[in-house]
């Protein structure tokens, strides 16, 4: 007589590993780091002494650092470890803190700048590759929401923080405090890659430029072929050029046009971060149940509808409406854009790939400050905004027409389409 066992299901994985969750935790310091001082950079660079042409030319120049290591950063990450390649990204990110407190000029403030450019060459294509590698392709949309959430509470945080800490007590008082915000991430994250090294989580290879050939090699065969990836890149490409022509001159628009004081211009970023945050997992659902582009679509025409009303309001509640609707509109973009690349290309050439991204966005986008600070000075400061806003509503259309991933599609199946 045969004994029937009861099956018993299976315990369902947790949506975030502790893992995973441990590096959400240092990401979440580091960034109210980041946030505290990050909107309020141009208006500290003009307390420095620059003006509104200089402002756009710094970060023009700033943004040449990080073309090549972009890619280099994405390279040691496919070999050396996500984690590995993270912890020596903050390393280097500390440094950042040091270069910008010692500068006397704003041109001095381009020494931070560097390492700030290192420590997100390491950390960019690392942080969305580990996150993909950590979640199942299922969920995949939902993690990269929730960590999209958790990123902006220090949104909430970091800009009020930042801008009370400066007219407190000054811009310099402000960096300090940030910077201890950083060095608690930091220490969190060497003891992860030590820890991964001890555990035998991580296999890091050799470094070499035969193995950084045959990955760049694969990803300028996906984006050669007119496929997903192609137009991923194309779409994001004038969605950064846009936003980089503006996106530098939305402080000093808010206090020069606007009138708002720095502890203002901190509340409006975390109205932009509260809106991303309780979009965020929503969004991730969404992309996985409906697939990615209905997101990207909607973000864009939300983003394209703020600046509108950017430069046609005033008062904090006006500006406050404008920033909701920006962080909402983010909110909904963020997520589906990191699902559909993760889809799009292999697991080891993934760091490689977001490496890749970056580097094509910065390299199309590079005069894009400095454009932006000479339509403002010779056309109007409404213009760099209203240029924005019109490059988002043109991209919804190819975003309709070439993001069609199925949802819950297999790698597989994006890659086919290729």
């Amino acid at each position: 007589m045969e004994l029937e066992v009861a099956s018993i299901p299976k315990r369902a994985q947790p949506l975030i590993n502790r893992t995973l969750l441990m590096f959400m935790i240092a990401m979440m310091f580091a960034n109210i780091g980041g946030n505290m001082y990050g909107p309020l950079l141009p208006l500290y660079l003009k307390e420095l002494g620059a003006g509104v042409g200089q402002i756009g030319l710094f970060f023009t120049l700033s943004q040449i650092i990080p073309l090549a290591l972009q890619i280099l950063g994405g390279w040691v990450s496919d070999t050396l470890g996500r984690l590995r390649s993270v912890a020596l990204g903050s390393l280097a990110g500390n440094l950042t803190f040091v270069g910008y407190l010692i500068a006397p000029t704003w041109h001095f403030v381009l020494i931070g700048e560097v390492f700030s450019a290192m420590t997100r060459s390491l950390i960019g294509p690392s942080f969305s590759a580990f996150i993909a590698e950590q979640s199942s392709e299922q969920n995949r949309a939902k993690v990269f929401g929730l960590t999209d959430a958790l990123f902006m509470i220090v949104g909430v945080i970091g800009p009020p923080l930042g801008g009370w800490l400066a007219d407190a007590y000054g811009f310099r008082a402000m960096l300090v405090v940030a910077w201890a915000f950083y060095a608690v991430a930091t220490v969190m994250r060497v003891q992860m890659a030590r820890n991964a090294s001890k555990n035998g989580e991580a296999h890091p290879q050799k470094l070499s430029f035969s193995g950084l050939r045959q990955n760049l090699g694969a990803m300028f065969g996906l984006l050669a072929s007119g496929g997903l990836v192609t137009w991923v890149l194309i779409t994001d490409g004038v969605r950064d050029i846009a936003f980089a022509l503006s996106g530098n001159l939305m402080p000093l628009y808010l206090e020069t046009i606007g009138g708002m004081t720095y502890q203002q211009i901190g509340w409006l970023g975390s109205v932009f971060g509260i809106c991303m945050m309780l979009v965020n997992v929503p969004a991730g659902w969404l992309a996985d149940k409906k697939g990615e582009r209905i997101g990207i679509v909607l973000g864009f025409l939300l983003e394209a509808v703020a600046m509108g009303l950017f430069v046609n309001t005033q008062g904090f509640w006006g500006y406050a409406l404008t920033w909701a609707l920006f962080g909402i509109g983010v909110g909904l973009m963020s997520p589906a854009y990191n699902s559909l690349i993760s889809k799009a290309v292999p697991e080891k050439v993934r760091g490689t790939a977001f490496g890749l991204f970056s580097t094509s966005l910065g390299l199309v986008s590079l005069p894009s400050p400095w454009i932006g600070a000479q339509m403002w000075e010779r056309m109007s400061p409404r213009v760099p905004f209203l240029v924005t806003g019109a490059a988002a509503l043109v991209s919804i259309v190819p975003a309709w027409a070439k993001f069609k991933t199925p949802a819950n599609g297999s790698q597989e199946k994006v890659n086919s389409e290729q």
